[in-house]
């Protein structure tokens, strides 16, 4: 998995390319948790381009919804269709804030 962070005033914006999986979760889950608590607290996670996620990967972003919440602040994922479906089997697409576009979630943010 490899990606890029922007900071925003209120929101940090990661855009991810690969696989979130069994092997890269740990990665992630510490470099985004360890981002969250750097702050901005809202978080937008781009896996648009993701390729895969299997449920090491979904059991990472149910994390991270966690620590972003426990710190004040949100966590928005913006999905593809691959992803949509293995979030939907798992019913954990509301949890999961799914947008389907970094606009989307930038709009979302403005509204709370």
């Amino acid at each position: 998995m490899r990606g890029t962070r922007e900071i925003k005033d209120n929101y940090q914006l990661f855009r991810l390319t690969g696989l979130l999986d069994a092997f890269s979760e740990l990665i992630f889950r510490k470099s985004i948790g360890e981002c969250i608590d750097e702050g901005p607290k809202n978080i937008i996670l781009d896996l648009s381009k993701i390729d895969f996620v299997d449920s090491s990967g979904l059991g990472a972003l149910v994390q991270l919804v966690k620590t972003a919440q426990t710190n004040g602040g949100t966590l928005q994922v913006v999905t593809n269709p691959r992803v949509t479906q293995t979030v939907k089997l798992v019913r954990l697409e509301q949890f999961l804030s799914l947008q389907t576009s970094v606009n989307a979630a930038i709009e979302k943010l403005k509204s709370t």
